[in-house]
């Protein structure tokens, strides 16, 4: 999922909403009180029994804000949300809104019941102890049959002071990555035909890597030899997949390791100098926004790219390889480490994507960890994923999903009619990545095979997750300066006239993170470091 790699900036209102959040939940205190309070449920409870299916109460009616304006309010007119509200007899009041309307509710204390964010180093997260309920007072109240579908390492993940206040959606925990149904995103990727035209060339090493955007752009002067991701959302592709594909470390000496100055990195970049200097780099890539770029995936405008997040892209990818099935992208070992380390790419991390809370002001406590567990749960996982049984998918003994004749041709006929009338794999509040790649037709066909290739690859990195200073920080304002000079000097250094001023750029951003309390920035990375490997039970 679109989830992890994604640079989000803190603007003034978040630092401002934080102040409010503290005035507003009673300053620094904890909850716990609030917690004891809770009145007593109204069901038999069991361990071994979720407790919607115990809870005959009359229709709940909970609000739940979502910060995404792109979240669909809708609920109770497609399958999906027809069936939880049947399941769980309650109705949802969807709102969304960004920061503003967040601040608004903190300030006020008209908290809806719950809340979903999309930040977890934000002052919001981790605050939470003051404004939301701890999810272990609340299952062990409640719905202990949440402990079978949580994951614990996930929960231990977002403790705050031992309790868990917070539950995201795509939190890929260790046994999700050894389990071997955590797909890969990342990949070099050339077109077919163009790889078949331009005979044997390495990509693997700089020298091979230039030579061979030479070879092309003498085949297809038309093409762009090589393209990156748009730098809308961050860096590019050029900074951390790369690193990736080099198999950069992202500890050394179990202390945090500064990758975009690794020496191996630093080779290629200049590599993609040369290449920027014989015209194989557009310049209009470095400012492209998404829309342009998704244009020219959809195109086949790049002969190469390095590419980031192959299943975002995944529309634009299926589009050209039908349009031109025999040029269809694929990918290939290209951009290799030059010591010897092999690949090790990422996925979405143990940190998840978007956060979900149950405010201490709810005044129906119980009803919303009863829709965490059922959401959490393989019935609620499948029923979302993949709509009913029988009519829309079937399921072998081995676990794999299958869609149904039906569903194929709705899909493809009635795209419209499929995301209204049955929202399958929309409703992803709690999704998770082992439930979709049961189906490898939740993927279009186009990245199969960049998928295939980086399987052997994937290696996770939860030690350096969530490990900048604290928002609002002397040191956060000092990060942020030092990444957005890093973003210019990548650039500046790739468009770079001849090495030296290549050099140049490098050294004065090395003197630019010193004058910025780089050191200081590190030794509380270092001491996140050690605590996330704590949290995991990690040596």
């Amino acid at each position: 999922m679109k989830k992890k790699g994604i640079l989000r900036a803190l603007s003034a209102v978040v630092v401002l909403g934080s102040a409010l959040i503290l005035t507003a939940c009673g300053g620094k205190k904890s909850d716990s009180s609030s917690s004891s309070n809770l009145p007593k449920a109204s069901y038999k409870v069991s361990k071994d029994t979720p407790a919607w299916k115990s809870d005959k109460s009359k229709t709940t009616n909970l609000t739940w804000f979502v910060k995404e304006e792109w979240w669909n309010k809708d609920y109770g007119k497609d399958y999906i949300t027809k069936q939880i509200k049947k399941d769980l007899n309650v109705n949802i009041k969807f709102v969304t809104g960004d920061d503003t309307k967040l601040n608004t509710y903190f300030a006020s204390g008209n908290m809806p019941d719950m809340i979903t964010i999309d930040d977890p180093n934000s002052k919001v997260a981790r605050t939470a102890n003051t404004w939301a309920y701890s999810l272990q007072d609340l299952a062990t109240k409640y719905d202990p049959y949440f402990y079978k579908v949580a994951q614990k390492d996930t929960l231990n993940w977002y403790k705050i002071k031992g309790q868990t206040y917070g539950y995201p959606n795509y939190s890929n925990t260790p046994a999700d990555y050894k389990s071997g149904k955590i797909l890969p995103r990342d990949a070099f990727i050339i077109r077919q035909d163009v790889k078949d035209a331009i005979g044997d060339q390495d990509f693997t090493t700089p020298e091979g890597f230039v030579k061979g955007m030479k070879a092309i752009k003498e085949k297809f002067p038309d093409l762009i030899p090589f393209g990156f991701n748009d730098f809308s959302g961050g860096n590019s592709s050029l900074e951390n997949v790369v690193q990736d594909m080099l198999g950069v470390p992202i500890t050394k000496n179990g202390k945090y390791y500064d990758r975009d100055l690794d020496s191996d990195y630093i080779k290629w970049l200049n590599a993609f100098r040369e290449v920027h200097a014989d015209g194989n780099i557009s310049d209009d890539s470095f400012t492209d926004d998404s829309n342009a770029f998704k244009e020219k995936v959809a195109n086949g405008k790049y002969a190469t790219m390095m590419m980031g997040s192959d299943v975002n892209q995944g529309t634009d990818l299926q589009n050209f390889a039908t349009k031109s099935p025999n040029a269809a992208y694929l990918a290939i070992d290209g951009i290799q480490s030059t010591v010897g380390r092999k690949p090790t790419l990422s996925q979405a991390g143990i940190s998840g994507w978007l956060i979900n809370y149950i405010s201490n002001k709810s005044k129906h406590p119980a009803k919303a960890i009863q829709v965490y567990e059922y959401l959490l749960s393989n019935k609620g996982q499948m029923l979302t994923n993949f709509g009913e049984k029988g009519k829309m998918y079937t399921q072998a003994a081995d676990g794999k999903v299958s869609w149904t004749p039906f569903a194929k041709k709705l899909q493809v006929e009635q795209p419209t009619k499929w995301q209204k009338d049955y929202r399958i794999g929309e409703f992803i509040l709690f999704g998770h990545d082992r439930y979709k790649a049961l189906n490898k037709d939740s993927y279009v066909k186009a990245v199969w095979q960049m998928q295939d290739w980086g399987k052997k690859y994937l290696k996770p990195q939860f030690v350096i997750e969530n490990i900048a200073p604290d928002p609002g920080t002397q040191e956060a304002r000092a990060l942020s300066a030092i990444q957005t000079n890093w973003s210019t000097t990548m650039v500046s250094m790739i468009r770079a006239k001849d090495k030296a001023e290549f050099d140049s750029a490098l050294a004065k951003y090395k003197k630019f993170q010193k004058e910025n309390s780089i050191e200081a920035i590190n030794k509380t990375r270092d001491a996140n470091i050690v605590a996330n490997k704590k949290k995991l039970n990690m040596k």
